[in-house]
């Protein structure tokens, strides 16, 4: 239901509409007591109207004056034909000075029904879509948990993290598919699954900017300690993704007439493509870091490898955003009402084909090229030297240090 006040739509000439635009006009008579209404356009004329009581016959129904200046008419819509499908809105027009109306208290209920599913046309799916994303993040979830067991010496704590985002993933999924079950049923949310939901999209949200921020940072991979820049996007982006999740629940909870819906949507976009926009950063400077490194003689091959998967980490988290803030976007007003799922679905899969990029590209594993980082400041300034005595056939590894080294016949 929206509110338009820019012209007086009840002073329109009916005989302009297009044909293509398909609508019922309510116009409340208050003089006569009756809401007089129209059809315009052929895919209403055989719309079922009634009230609570009985099938309307004519062009108007009851206006009830239920206390001085108190009116009140109720009405159904029954939609039994495929032409009449459709994504139908409700619009309130108030235009003052109107036959002398200028101030109105409009409280409206609204009871939208497919069978006995109160979800539209094109959320139905949703509950079973959240579902089954929810166990194929739980199975990544136990996958990943075999590889950290198999790998013990290779694991760092980024790796934990990212189990952790797994399982928030799940969790949120899982309370999401609940809420829109109890929505189907009950036509509104239960309010301990929806909080529970939003607790666990907040914490999967900022589990999410932390981890591609400590990867692109090259935490644990390239260096141990977060240079002051790293704590700087910290400090920049955690209050963003929280400021974002707040106001995806504000505009989320709120009608679209309300006008905090558009405010708080407003924010949420252009605050969640700064911070997509913010973590591309330590990547960049994490490529130019290995740029310099490539140069020196001795880790070169190293260097190069890594500075390879580096870029090729920045293009994915580029495609990611991309796709999903973007593509997703575009299939939404394209695709009909009854797929209107897709775009839910579309945006899960990208991000689940996100998931099992990272992991495979940041696994614990000894032949990851990420992971062959020095323990000490003394062993990155140090050459591995093999020796094989053929005599006992016998294998001893060398060091040589870079600043006092010789050859070896």
């Amino acid at each position: 239901m929206e509110n338009h006040n820019e012209k007086c739509a009840l002073k329109d000439d009916l005989s302009k509409v297009p044909e293509s635009y398909s609508t019922i006009r309510f116009i409340m008579d208050f003089h006569r007591g009756r809401v007089n209404f129209t059809r315009l356009g052929d895919d209403l004329h055989t719309l079922l109207l009634a009230t609570s009581k009985e099938q309307i016959g004519n062009d108007s129904l009851p206006l009830l004056e239920e206390a001085p200046k108190k009116y009140s008419f109720d009405f159904q819509v029954s939609v039994d034909h495929d032409d009449e499908e459709g994504l139908y809105n409700l619009f309130f027009h108030n235009c003052y000075g109107y036959e002398s109306v200028s101030a109105f208290n409009l409280t409206v209920h609204i009871e939208e029904k497919n069978g006995e599913n109160y979800l539209s046309a094109g959320e139905m799916p949703l509950p079973y879509l959240y579902g089954t994303f929810s166990a194929l993040s739980f199975c990544l979830a136990m996958v990943w948990i075999v590889v950290l067991r198999r790998h013990r010496e290779s694991v760092f704590k980024i790796h934990y993290l990212m189990l952790g985002l797994l399982f928030a993933k799940t969790l949120s999924m899982m309370f999401h598919a609940v809420n829109y079950h109890f929505i189907a049923l009950e036509g509104k949310h239960e309010a301990a699954w929806a909080i529970l939901y939003y607790i666990t999209h907040l914490l999967r949200g900022i589990l999410l900017f932390i981890a591609i921020v400590l990867i692109g940072a090259g935490w644990n991979f390239i260096k141990h300690v977060l240079s002051t820049r790293d704590k700087k996007i910290f400090a920049i982006i955690l209050p963003l993704q929280v400021l974002a999740n707040v106001a995806s629940i504000i505009f989320e909870e709120s009608e679209e007439s309300d006008p905090r819906y558009t405010t708080w949507k407003e924010i949420f976009v252009l605050v969640d493509l700064i911070c997509y926009g913010v973590i591309l950063f330590p990547v960049v400077w994490s490529i130019r870091h290995l740029q310099q490194a490539s140069k020196v003689d001795g880790k070169a091959a190293t260097n190069l490898e890594k500075l390879r998967l580096f870029r090729l980490f920045y293009v994915v988290i580029v495609c990611f955003i991309y796709f999903t803030r973007i593509i997703v976007y575009l299939l939404k007003i394209t695709v009909p009402f009854k797929y209107s799922w897709m775009e839910e679905f579309f945006r899960e899969t990208a991000t689940l084909f996100f998931f099992i990029y990272v992991g495979y590209s940041f696994r614990p594993a000894s032949d990851n090229p990420y992971l062959r980082l020095p323990l000490s400041d003394d062993e990155a300034d140090m050459d591995d030297v093999v020796v094989t005595f053929p005599q006992n056939e016998t294998t001893t590894r060398l060091h040589r240090s870079k600043e006092n080294s010789h050859d070896l016949d």
